[in-house]
């Protein structure tokens, strides 16, 4: 009977449990497809029936411990990887974020131009007995006043108004005007064009005040194009996410809109030299920079581990000192670092009695940020390099050293290469760490020095991945296609780096 009740008692709370996720998922999707997002919505809409089927079927018992796990794994690794693809592939920067039906409604709305006089009136925001937003213009000059919506005009009797102290209609018949305080909670009636003549309308410039627009740019929806209807002149869609001038293409209306262009960031990377040459550099400071962060910490988290390897007094308060490091959280480390090499107030300067610009020259700059990282990481070393030694049986050296060899060759030839073996996959995922080490880099140097006023993008101690969040974000021109396909580049290496490393390391063998 207990376990029947137990039984009861679990399968109810599971179902309870399936019940409010599948609430919170659905409430989600309802949001993500009201405003559009399709490929969020369509996952969470899988993840519902996923996660139902797995959890109310007997279908398969380990599939209820990896659907979870499946289910984070597309979302927060395989969606954003495929993103970042899609992303390569499209003129995506500054001047070219919206879609295209979004960037053509901007175009055409800001295609306005004021009229030649400068007209403005007195208004007041009102709405019309159906419902609809509305101005009552006061034509103060000529003593006339008119009703005006999006798509009407009408004229309205001097006598039938009503004016305040300055002669401004504030009542007429069949307008119902607004109180201030309700046009502050929306701004959708300064948005419409209210009709005046012809091609002109009135813009709203103020809550009180509206001026005479022409629009001098129209959308033709059948044909394809924007037309000026002032100078006559016509815009076609250049491919690449542009309204561009017909026979001057050169000349294009902002905003543009994401567009795809294949594999022209990738092309960029080689063909375009101002893209070339800082990539290069920045490429090889990035291999630069990750194999000496991995000597360095390796061989001083060695050194370290060794020389504590044998029984000397006062061992354990040694051992806990070295983990500092590694116990404080790395963000504050660095920004104290970065504190400590300021050129003026800086305790390393101060220390040295000199007046070193750490970080306005380039070798110094890549001094201190390869010194932070040796600070940063030999402890971690250290600590893996102690567990590797105690697994190498002491036989060996034993057995070497009665043959005759000295402890610089019982290193050499034993102790090291035992060690590589067992830490090659450490070694390489350090590598890897390094290569993408951007909290190091952003907050030491910020990537610099760089020479900003000549457009410089990458810094001297600028990696792959913080030149690319300069590009994305660090610039006034964001190029988030160009981002995107350096991102790529960036995971082909380190993955081929990392496949290549695990293969000649043999690990994948032995777990095989």
């Amino acid at each position: 009977m207990s376990g029947f009740v137990r039984g009861n008692f679990a399968f109810m709370g599971k179902v309870a449990l399936l019940a409010i996720v599948t609430a919170i998922l659905a409430l989600l999707t309802e949001h993500a497809f009201v405003q559009k997002e399709y490929a969020i919505g369509s996952f969470l809409l899988f993840a519902i029936l996923a996660l139902n089927f797995t959890y109310l079927t007997k279908f398969s018992i380990p599939l209820k411990f990896f659907v979870p796990g499946i289910l984070f794994f597309i979302a927060f690794v395989i969606a954003p990887i495929i993103f970042t693809l899609s992303m390569s592939t499209y003129h995506y920067q500054t001047g070219n974020i919206l879609g295209k039906v979004e960037a053509t409604e901007q175009v055409v709305t800001l295609g306005a131009e004021p009229d030649a006089n400068g007209t403005t009136f007195d208004i007041n925001v009102g709405e019309t007995p159906s419902g609809d937003f509305a101005i009552l213009v006061s034509d103060i000059a000529n003593n006339k006043f008119f009703i005006s919506t999006k798509d009407a005009r009408t004229e309205v009797p001097a006598s039938s108004v009503t004016l305040d102290e300055n002669g401004v209609a504030t009542a007429a018949p069949g307008f119902t005007l607004i109180s201030a305080e309700t046009l502050s909670k929306s701004d959708d009636y300064s948005r419409i064009h209210y009709k005046y003549q012809d091609k002109f309308y009135i813009g709203i410039e103020g809550q009180n005040v509206g001026a005479v627009f022409q629009q001098s740019l129209t959308y033709d929806k059948a044909a394809g194009v924007i037309k000026n209807v002032v100078t006559g002149d016509t815009y076609k869609d250049n491919g690449r996410g542009n309204w561009a001038k017909v026979g001057a293409p050169d000349e294009m209306l902002t905003p543009g809109w994401r567009a795809p262009i294949w594999f022209e960031n990738y092309t960029k990377l080689v063909s375009d030299e101002k893209v070339r040459t800082p990539l290069i550099k920045v490429f090889i400071w990035t291999v630069v920079f990750a194999g000496m962060s991995v000597l360095t910490t390796f061989a001083l988290g060695l050194l370290l581990a060794m020389a504590l390897n044998r029984k000397i007094r006062g061992r354990r308060i040694y051992r806990s000192i070295l983990i500092l490091p590694y116990a404080m959280p790395s963000v504050m480390s660095i920004l104290i670092w970065a504190g400590m090499f300021d050129t003026e107030f800086g305790a390393i300067n101060n220390l040295l009695h000199t007046h070193i610009a750490w970080f306005t020259d380039a070798n110094f700059a890549r001094g201190a940020v390869l010194l932070v990282n040796l600070w940063l990481g030999f402890p971690y070393f250290y600590l893996i390099c102690s567990g590797s030694l105690q697994a190498i049986p002491t036989e060996l050296q034993e057995a070497a050293a009665i043959d005759g060899a000295n402890p610089r060759q019982i290193f050499r030839k034993i102790t090291l290469p035992l060690l590589l073996q067992i830490l090659s996959p450490l070694l390489i995922a350090s590598f890897a760490f390094n290569f993408n080490n951007f909290n190091l880099i952003y907050l030491l140097t910020g990537g610099g020095p760089r020479e900003t006023l000549d457009g410089q993008i990458a810094g001297a101690t600028d990696i792959l991945i913080s030149y690319t969040y300069q590009i994305a974000f660090g610039n006034n021109t964001q190029d988030f296609g160009l981002a995107s396909a350096i991102s790529v580049l960036i995971f082909v290496l380190v993955a081929s780096i990392s496949l290549y490393g695990l293969k000649k390391s043999k690990v994948m063998e032995t777990f095989g």
